[in-house]
């Protein structure tokens, strides 16, 4: 004789699921702003850029879909552990399938229909993100180096050169440039018109960098010998971090940056303020590394020696 699997358990399954669907869609409508968008970086008082919204909701969707999967998995796993578990008056064995046509065709189907619809909204999202066909109001070439940046404000005719920052560990929340965390006085700084649409052209001088502002939910490789470009629209006044996110070196930890999103007022008289200081004209891509810090290797040995 074979065991039936009781109601009870089907049952009981069924109702704890229910109530952990409700509990989820009551936890996610009284959920911070802050979950909504999954923890990525973020502001609640809008978007920084006109393309954080679409990136988020990619991100946030992914997360449900995977959610949804696991629950679903979860849920099979469990409910086989309780319909067909072993009972005390039951000692023979279950009934052994070689194969199974439908569920096999099924378990096969399905993952692949999954990856097609996060292939479809993904390649929707990236190929609107990295459109580059609008004309833009604001072009700027940045150009990574070990260990800083370069920016040149190609339509104004002025640059702005950085340094890297030695003693990162050592900075503290008066480093910080309008308490910005992540951010230093001592570092360059970016200037960006909000509600323009600013197009970058991106190179490096001597290895390959990635140009990243975490705020922007949005980063960009700098492949020497290559340019690469992309156009965003900052929607949000305020100072955000930038860094590299490549390893790209002994002091790439010091490859960080500022970014302020002003308003177009406060851009033309910083564009005006580097003219003044006689910083005209554009930097090249031939190779050099500013102000490398001292050679502690050579102290150290005359140290040991002495």
């Amino acid at each position: 004789m074979h065991s039936k699997p009781p109601t009870r358990s089907r049952r009981a399954i069924w109702r704890a699921s229910a109530i952990a669907g409700a509990v989820a869609l009551l936890a996610s409508g009284c959920a911070s702003d802050s979950v909504k968008r999954g923890y990525l970086p973020g502001f609640d008082d809008g978007e920084v850029t006109n393309h954080t919204g679409t990136i988020t909701h990619l991100w946030v969707g992914s997360w449900i879909a995977a959610l949804f999967v696991g629950v679903v998995t979860w849920g099979l796993m469990l409910w086989c552990i309780a319909a067909y578990r072993k009972r005390r008056d039951d000692h023979q064995l279950p009934v052994q399938t070689r194969y199974h046509l439908p569920l096999e065709l099924m378990y096969t189907a399905v993952p692949i229909l999954m990856v097609l619809v996060l292939f479809y909204y993904t390649d929707r999202d990236m190929s609107q993100i990295q459109d580059t066909s609008a004309e833009p109001d604001v072009n700027i070439q940045v150009i990574g180096k070990q260990w800083s940046w370069d920016f040149n404000y190609l339509d104004d005719g002025v640059y702005d050169s950085g340094q890297h920052l030695i003693d990162v560990g050592g900075q503290t929340e008066e480093d910080e440039v309008d308490g910005a965390p992540g951010t230093s006085a001592a570092l360059p700084t970016l200037y960006l018109p909000v509600g323009q649409t600013v197009q970058f052209q991106l190179d490096a001088r001597d290895v390959i960098h990635s140009f990243w502002i975490p705020a922007f939910l949005y980063k960009e490789d700098m492949i020497p010998g290559r340019t690469n470009t992309f156009q965003v629209t900052p929607t949000r006044e305020g100072t955000y971090a930038g860094k590299c996110a490549e390893l790209c070196g002994e002091f790439h930890s010091g490859m960080l940056f500022n970014v302020k999103v002003v308003s177009q007022e406060e851009y033309d008289a910083h564009m005006e303020d580097l003219r003044a200081a006689g910083q005209t004209g554009e930097l090249g891509l031939d190779l050099n590394r500013h102000q490398d810090p001292p050679a502690t290797d050579d102290l150290n040995l005359e140290e040991n020696e002495r």
